[in-house]
């Protein structure tokens, strides 16, 4: 099956209310993992809040519960996961948090600074092993089938062509154990140009209720340079298609998504 490339932020030509139309960076033109990386060495402060998660995204708080959730009901034992761009390693604590046992834990990030942080907070209450990877997730060497769940929270936007984004999926589920899981929370587009505008509009809506036009400009500013995402409708395809049994929707607000796949016991 050949999935198609949906319309995006990186897809179109986009408007705002401030500035008529402007040509979107081109896949080709995205910030390099060694950029996105110097961004987030400075921003660790932004990615530790464990009760409000990012306050760019919508309804993070809930996608960190429904996540965590989910994962626990769809998969038992949990013994070991794998936490995919970890930043400062809010999904790990709430996974931790809603099982109430303790697990082991790989944390990968391409942040050194990240991951200290992370280490720091899951340290504080998880009583299993942890370990720290700093690498790029598509690059790490990892052990298949080695992870009861995989948790990948606001990471795979920054994939690029459709070949990355199945050969990435297809490592999420060869590292999967049997029965286990795998549960994404992400910035999304839309299949179409309509729907696109409407969720964008209402995006900076939100953005701008946070922090005013300027604060809403400078975050689509940085979508724009680093960010690729694809419509949640081809991310649920793209599970099914490299070998998860079943799919889940577990939340959509406009331009976020949560989701996940369960592997066949």
């Amino acid at each position: 099956m050949t999935i198609p490339e949906g319309p995006g932020p990186g897809h179109r030509r986009r408007k705002n209310r401030n500035r008529g139309s402007q040509p979107p960076t081109p896949l080709e033109g995205k910030s390099s993992p060694d950029e996105i990386r110097a961004r987030f060495e400075l921003d660790v402060e932004r990615f530790s809040r464990l009760e409000t998660g990012q306050t760019a995204t919508m309804d993070a708080a809930l996608s960190l519960q429904l996540i965590a959730e989910a994962a626990v009901g769809s998969t038992n034992p949990i013994r070991r996961v794998l936490d995919v761009g970890c930043g400062a390693g809010n999904y790990t604590l709430k996974l931790r948090r809603v099982l109430g046992v303790d697990f082991d834990v790989d944390l990968l990030d391409l942040s050194g600074a990240m991951l200290s942080r992370a280490r720091q907070r899951v340290g504080q209450e998880l009583g299993g092993r942890i370990r720290t990877i700093e690498a790029d997730f598509r690059e790490a060497p990892l052990e298949p089938g080695g992870y009861d769940v995989l948790l990948a929270g606001a990471v795979l936007h920054h994939l690029r062509g459709d070949a990355e984004w199945l050969a990435a999926f297809q490592k999420l589920f060869n590292l999967t154990a049997p029965g286990g899981s795998v549960w994404i929370s992400d910035l999304v587009s839309h299949e179409t140009e309509p729907v696109q505008a409407v969720m964008w509009q209402r995006y900076g809506a939100y953005l701008e209720s946070l922090g005013g036009e300027a604060y809403r400009e400078q975050v689509f500013a940085y979508i724009d340079r680093e960010d690729s995402p694809r419509p949640v409708t081809y991310q649920l395809r793209l599970l099914r298609q490299v070998g998860y049994e079943r799919v889940e929707l577990l939340h959509k607000q406009a331009c976020f998504a949560a989701f996940g796949g369960i592997r066949a016991g």
